[in-house]
């Protein structure tokens, strides 16, 4: 019996299927409005959710993924970073009873050079980990071993594991690499396994090529003070039973030590805390870096769904009441209620169902290049990352889930119409009738809602593009035109600092020499590149509290650095060549000397730098320049002369009196002739790198904009529909209206008062809504400081714009009716 009752749903069901089709295919500007409405809204939702599940919701290839977790330190004020010292790492493995496992990684900033078998050195990315980093994770090999605890001992042979992907691509997947050695910046290293094939670090984004021991950063790189004390990411792994809260207030009590240790330099220390977070998804970098600009972004597309829905619904609202004749003579023939139900959301669903193809494929090229757009960043050094995006079965159970709450929200509309009908409705006359109230109240709803949507969505568009307008028209304090940045990587070039000093200076000139360079210099970092040095300082005649020390940004750079980047000398003088041999010498920018001389000159003062106790002269005053960040206000700053003690910096600006990148070719022949052995690590001009920097808001600015747009757009079609529905069902009363002296001109004022007055009522959902919608908006992006009133007052005036534009065709229709034919037709 009951097989034989889900066989009849099933057919009717099928029925229903095979009906609605057929009658969504005799409206096809319906249906193609419809699936465009919908393959938008639903393909936004997929991109923006397939980016939000690889940057923060897919978890890693290893054990038990939910017991990983990674220490952060937050210093006040700055954002939070998994970087400890190594014996501050030791001191935690070692103390605390919380972790199975505690590991260390020092990930590479840079490329290394690889090269194998004779073959030219490549840019490969690696990073450093401890003995049992590969056991803690509970990985097993896709080839040969893994580094054990007993290959991090410094007697030990060096070995070295690399990736899945690496394998693949360099040796394709041989199975003899295991064993086979390569030269990692010169030294020879075994490999001894090949990592799992889905396993690329514990970076999401940031490919990892190779693993070595962190033994092995001695031997690898000489001379640099951190390669025996490194500086480490730790990760650990909770014990069973133990939860993130009791982790949590462990490390905080064992990272004392740390923090007083470190407040002997600096007593803000002391307000430092120790987070310790989830990190089974991976480390925290590209989260911290896009996770608020991509909930912004979902939140953005979900209201441009929401619009959507609106739209269809009213559309759907329009066409149930046409077909109303239709479901009276099918209850008059036995149909129940829900059955008419069921028929109505079967045809929202085929719908959903229609434009799920064209909204995964909208969403997968959406999201790779947004992926792309994103990947324009760079964040530490020279080393990018890649958002790992992917449409697999998560991401289309998203979009199914999607389709499906869609269907149901604009379905719900007619739903409510067809449930309602009455059986005596198709014998009376359709001039005689009229809508009931609910029904006009709901449809003139559905619109005033499209309209306060479509407010909130132009709003938020605007607020965005206004905030990246305001970050594009900041002073910078340098000038961004015409500046061919060159930064080269000198290691495994085997130069000692004594020859690449040399070296350097003989590029400079050879720069200098170069057809349309008007100047080059060289420093150790460029503005906005994305990381940047800082340390204490004392400064002769100034007493600090210990409570008050803060950070000062340094640079290392040469001559000609100020009229390269175009940031004025506003006293004293420039660095010269003699400077490099003569004594110590230092420039100061302006919120440096505000600090620390008040209304004084610092010319002539000493600046000392907490790595020695030798003093620099304060030899030239600079305008304030932005440094790191954009979003804030220029650091103080001290300049060192980069060839004063061997310092020296790698990147070389080279400001041209046309286009920088018809000089990169010359400038790239210059570093072959003259640091045959040196790389290019990379060539950019300095506007594309603070363009860069900012690619988190032209994202939001540009996508808001668009689906603030489309809001508009779809609110107009929704007005305009619902308009022509109306203009429809009224023509026997327009001819009326005119058979008794209404003129065309009073019948257009009349439509176009309609319409106006269902925007007006939009337009007061929607302005506390957007107001609203700002508030939220500034406490998840930083730095927005964008007034919403003049926004909100814009947004509404094109939303009246629009809105009566497509109130007037549907008016234009209604003048030309004609009281004789009207009365006729009815």
């Amino acid at each position: 019996m009951a097989s034989r009752g889900l066989a009849r749903w099933v057919a009717d069901l099928g029925a229903d299927v095979r009906y609605g089709w057929r009658g969504l295919l005799r409206s096809p500007a319906f249906l193609a409005v419809a699936i465009l409405s919908l393959a938008l809204g639903i393909g936004a939702n997929t991109a923006i959710f397939s980016l939000i599940d690889a940057v923060m919701l897919r978890t890693l290839p290893v054990r038990d993924p939910q017991q990983l977790v990674e220490l952060l330190s937050h210093y006040p004020g700055d954002p939070r970073m998994n970087v400890f010292g190594w014996k501050h790492y030791l001191a935690f493995r070692e103390r605390n009873d919380v972790f199975s496992a505690l590991v260390a990684t020092a990930p590479s900033r840079s490329a290394f050079q690889v090269s194998r078998d004779g073959s030219p050195a490549e840019a490969v990315y690696g990073e450093f980990v401890v003995g049992d980093f590969f056991t803690a994770l509970g990985l097993t090999p896709a080839a040969g071993r893994l580094i054990a605890v007993e290959d991090d001992q410094p007697d030990r042979s060096a070995v070295a594991v690399i990736s899945w992907p690496y394998w693949k691509s360099r040796f394709n997947l041989d199975p003899a690499v295991v064993g086979r050695t390569i030269a990692v910046d010169g030294a020879p290293l075994t490999v001894v396994g090949v990592a799992p094939r889905r396993f690329e670090g514990l970076q999401t984004g940031f490919r990892t090529d190779i693993w070595m021991p962190i033994a092995e950063a001695a031997a690898m790189l000489p001379g640099q003070p951190q390669a025996r004390e490194p500086l480490v990411a730790v990760i650990g792994r909770l014990k069973d039973g133990v939860s993130l809260e009791q982790a949590r207030a462990q490390m905080r009590v064992l990272d004392r030590t740390r923090l007083e240790e470190m407040a002997r330099g600096n007593p803000g220390w002391r307000q430092a805390t120790l987070d310790v977070e989830p990190a089974g998804a991976g480390s925290s970098g590209l989260r911290d870096l896009f996770g608020r600009q991509l909930l912004v972004l979902m939140a953005i597309v979900a209201l441009m769904l929401a619009i959507s829905c609106t739209n269809i619904a009213s559309l759907l609202l329009a066409r149930a009441t046409v077909r109303e004749p239709e479901m009276a003579v099918r209850l008059s023939l036995g149909a129940t209620r829900w059955r008419l139900v069921r028929l109505v959301l079967t045809e929202a669903a085929i719908l959903s169902a229609v434009a799920i193809p064209p909204a995964v494929w909208l969403a997968y090229a959406g999201a790779r290049g947004l992926a792309r757009a994103a990947a324009a960043i760079r964040i530490v050094g020279a080393r990018q990352f890649e958002i790992p995006v992917q449409i697999d079965a998560r991401v289309l159970i998203f979009t199914a889930a999607i389709a499906a709450l869609t269907a149901l929200l604009f379905g719900l509309a007619p739903a409510r119409q067809a449930f309602h009908v009455g059986p005596g409705a198709s014998l009376r006359d359709r001039a005689a009738r009229s809508d009931p109230r609910s029904r006009r109240v709901l449809g003139k709803s559905l619109v005033m809602a499209q309209v306060a949507l479509s407010l909130v969505a132009l709003t938020g568009g605007s607020l965005f593009i206004q905030h990246l307008s305001n970050l594009r028209d900041v002073d910078t304090g340098f000038r961004r035109e015409s500046v061919l940045l060159v930064t080269l990587d000198p290691r495994g070039g085997g130069l000692n600092r004594t020859q690449l000093t040399a070296l350097y200076r003989q590029l400079l000139e050879r720069f200098n020499a170069i057809p349309g360079v008007q100047s080059a210099t060289l420093s150790g970092m460029t503005p906005i590149s994305g990381g940047a040095a800082s340390r204490f300082v004392r400064v002769d005649g100034f007493t600090e509290r210990p409570e008050d020390r803060r950070y000062v940004s340094l640079n290392m750079i040469a001559p000609r650095y100020f009229e390269t980047l175009g940031t004025p000398l506003v006293a004293g003088r420039d660095f010269s060549v003699d400077d490099a041999t003569g004594p110590r010498v230092a420039i100061v920018n302006q919120a440096f000397a505000r600090y620390y001389f008040a209304n004084g000159s610092p010319l002539g003062k000493h600046v000392t730098i907490d790595w020695d106790d030798r003093p620099y002269e304060i030899v030239g005053i600079s305008a304030d320049a932005k440094y790191a960040d954009l979003h804030q206000p220029a650091p103080r700053t001290v300049y060192i002369h980069t060839f004063q003690d061997g310092r020296v910096g790698s990147v070389f600006s080279l400001r041209t009196s046309g286009s920088p990148g018809a000089v990169a070719a010359d400038a790239r022949r210059a570093v072959d002739d003259v640091v045959k052995t040196v790389r290019v690590a990379g060539v950019t001009t300095l506007a594309d790198q603070v363009d860069a920097s900012l690619v988190p808001e032209r994202l939001v600015a540009a996508l808001s904009g668009l689906f603030g747009a489309i809001g508009v757009a779809l609110a107009a079609v929704g007005l305009y529909g619902l308009l022509a529905y109306t203009i429809a069902r009224r023509t026997r009363e327009i001819g009326i209206r005119m058979a008794l002296g209404a003129t065309p001109r009073g019948v257009v004022r009349m439509v176009l008062g309609d319409a106006g007055m269902l925007i007006a009522g939009g337009l007061v959902i929607g302005t506390p809504l957007a107001i609203w919608g700002r508030r939220v908006a500034a406490g998840m992006v930083p730095g927005l400081r964008v007034e919403a009133l003049p926004l909100v007052a814009t947004a509404a005036a094109v939303m009246v714009a629009a809105g009566l534009l497509a109130a007037w065709l549907p008016a234009r229709h209604a003048a030309r009716v004609q009281p004789l034919e009207a009365l006729r037709r009815e």
